[in-house]
């Protein structure tokens, strides 16, 4: 199959948030759109209301629904369709196989104290290996979430793109994670905001109140450390101007408030083929929940 953004669509307004966002990916990327609708149809009477054909009839409307619309918005976009029969869970991830990154709308609650994904949505994060990228629908339903394409408003001589954020563990390297953040910001012509976040080391518990040099030395360690694993990828994309920030507190927080303002946050998540499924470790979970930006989960070794 062809290289291409894989969306997955279920009519929802979060779904056509994450199509939308994903359409101008695929035109950064100059690759296909692919829609995607992945639904177990029931074999039985357990939803009596409807008869499988009316289901696939309405799902194909969906599908075709949103070609239409974003053919209008993009002419010079490939689109492609495709209804699959099978738990979405399952059917998503082997469709994206081969596609660049899967996209998906996720339910947000308005506040950092709450973000619903859904459990469809977090099986399908856990289960696929190509990057996720999680899409909240926009507040004002006539504004389409920003990826690729621009911004009118915004003046030529400026990029019409937000920064992009990314999470980083100074303890334990990612030259995918950090390959996808950089390709991300170098396609966007923006800033690439690495952050860490820390906190001081149980052994060190006291040691502030008698000593608050102890905490600024610590923190000085952090930023060396973050700054020694950002180099090299510094030197691969030179025109990718990049603010590192170690800050103190916890990781998956200040993931969150850094990105209040971002096109794009991205996190990783480490891939363990186990037989209860993937695994999504607390930062990422955090940020997939509380971040009002779209969230790249990046799947890694």
């Amino acid at each position: 199959m062809t290289r291409n953004v894989t969306v997955g669509l279920d009519g929802s307004p979060e779904s056509r948030a994450a199509a939308a966002w994903a359409a101008q990916e695929a035109l950064l990327r100059e690759v296909p759109l692919h829609l995607v609708h992945a639904e177990e149809w029931p074999t039985t009477a357990a939803i009596p209301m409807v008869g499988p054909e009316v289901q696939q009839q309405w799902a194909d409307k969906v599908l075709a629904d949103a070609a239409d619309e974003l053919r209008q918005r993009h002419p010079g976009l490939e689109i492609t369709a495709r209804r699959l029969s099978g738990r979405p869970a399952a059917a998503l991830p082997v469709e994206a196989g081969d596609a660049e990154m899967l996209v998906l709308g996720s339910r947000g609650l308005g506040s950092i104290m709450g973000f619903l994904i859904g459990s469809v949505g977090m099986a399908t994060v856990s289960a696929t290996e190509q990057p996720v990228v999680l899409v909240r629908a926009p507040k004002h339903q006539d504004k389409e979430p920003r990826a690729g394409s621009g911004d009118a408003e915004q003046p030529d001589t400026a990029s019409p793109h937000r920064d992009v954020v990314v999470g980083l563990d100074v303890y334990q390297s990612c030259d995918k994670l950090l390959a996808f953040a950089f390709d991300e910001a170098a396609r966007r012509g923006c800033t690439l905001r690495a952050v860490h976040g820390w906190t001081l080391p149980l052994v060190f518990s006291y040691a502030p109140i008698l000593d608050p040099g102890i905490q600024l030395e610590v923190g000085r360690q952090f930023e060396r450390a973050l700054s020694d694993m950002l180099l090299p990828w510094r030197q691969k994309f030179p025109s990718v101007q990049v603010v590192e920030r170690a800050l103190i507190g916890s990781p998956g927080q200040q993931l969150v408030y850094s990105a209040a303002d971002a096109d794009l946050v991205v996190v990783g998540r480490r891939l363990r083929r186990a037989p209860l499924g993937g695994h999504i470790g607390p930062v990422s979970h955090a940020v997939m929940h509380h971040s009002a930006a779209p969230v790249a989960v990046v799947a890694h070794d």
